[in-house]
């Protein structure tokens, strides 16, 4: 028969105490709200990065958003196009008249039709993607604003050459996080 020894558990506090002059303190707090960041972001693209001082943000949203815009308004033209010369490929009346008809049959001009509407209907799903990462932007970097970024911590890429076994040497990238 095994006998099994048992050890004594010593009841200790699991509470440390530290003394006033043992807690760091934030030194700086933002004064910059990211609800409201993020609210003026929503209603008018771009406000959100001004008010976070982020003005070379602005060009970049109105520029991605008046090609988005471009895009979804080429292709919906085209789609229009495309399904009017359609109708008026099967109606068989006279009057109205197929301006592809020297270039497109009727399933090419199906296919074509159904291509631009489904490519104007993913740029409008792209469009509002790209709205909603403009008030994640301006939320994100109002909170990100409050922190401190110096030399106290880095990280550095540097090329490196190390021994490995049997005297040989390995050639490589270093990655180093320095904490200061």
């Amino acid at each position: 028969m095994l006998s099994i020894a048992g050890f004594a558990q010593q009841n200790r506090a699991d509470s440390v105490f530290l003394n006033s002059d043992q807690i760091e303190t934030i030194k700086m707090v933002s004064d910059l709200d990211p609800n409201k960041a993020a609210l003026l972001s929503a209603v008018l693209p771009g406000l959100g990065q001004a008010y976070n001082n982020q003005y070379w943000k602005i060009p970049i949203v109105y520029g991605g958003g008046l090609l988005i815009g471009h895009y979804i308004n080429y292709n919906h033209k085209i789609y229009h196009e495309m399904r009017n010369a359609l109708i008026a490929e099967q109606d068989n009346d006279p009057t109205t008249e197929n301006i592809f008809a020297e270039r497109f049959q009727e399933s090419a001009l199906t296919r074509n039709r159904d291509a631009f509407r489904r490519n104007r209907d993913l740029l409008i799903i792209i469009g509002a993607a790209f709205y909603l990462l403009n008030i994640v932007d301006a939320h994100v970097s109002a909170h990100l604003h409050e922190f401190e970024v110096n030399d106290n911590l880095s990280m550095q890429v540097k090329p490196s050459i190390q021994s490995t076994a049997l005297f040989s040497h390995s050639v490589g990238i270093s990655l180093s996080l320095n904490l200061k």
